[in-house]
């Protein structure tokens, strides 16, 4: 069952989106759902590479510029992260605001965050949780010029 924390991050979770360890949490996916014209979810999986936390009311993405995700976020301006993992499960309902900046084949958008949701099991599940969240091989090559790029577009002013 899920409980709203607010519209802010909780200081845990910005310290985890910060990248101040992202070698720690590389090889973690996160899905991204997005809105799609048709009003169905759209899911994308991302990575702690892609994102930041500005502050605790502001995070950035950075996802492919030609990408269905980068269209839907751009045209309907909200998005879900989802943070699955065995220490926590975490919704984080945002909005963006603005249009996305655009770096080469890149987009970067910037959201706000509306609404913090912590799930849990209830009563009712006993012992049940998450074991693992969603990981991903090779993990990227932070020298990597694909890899540098994101980094620095996340960081642009």
């Amino acid at each position: 069952m899920s409980r709203s924390l607010g519209g802010v991050l909780p200081a845990a979770l910005q310290r985890l989106l910060s990248q101040a360890d992202l070698g720690a949490r590389l090889g973690r996916a996160l899905p991204l759902l997005t809105l799609s014209a048709d009003g169905s979810l759209h899911p994308m999986l991302t990575s702690y590479l892609e994102w930041l936390a500005v502050d605790e009311r502001t995070l950035r993405v950075v996802v492919a510029a030609g990408s269905r995700s980068a269209r839907n976020l751009a045209e309907r301006a909200v998005g879900t992260l989802l943070i699955v993992e065995p220490e926590r499960t975490v919704y984080v309902k945002c909005r963006a605001a603005g249009a996305p900046l655009r770096v080469a084949d890149l987009a970067r958008f910037t959201l706000g965050v509306e609404d913090v949701l912590e799930d849990s099991p209830d009563e009712a599940e006993g012992d049940v949780r998450i074991t693992s969240g969603i990981r991903y091989e090779p993990l990227p090559v932070m020298e990597d010029a694909r890899v540098q790029a994101v980094l620095v577009t996340l960081r642009m002013a």
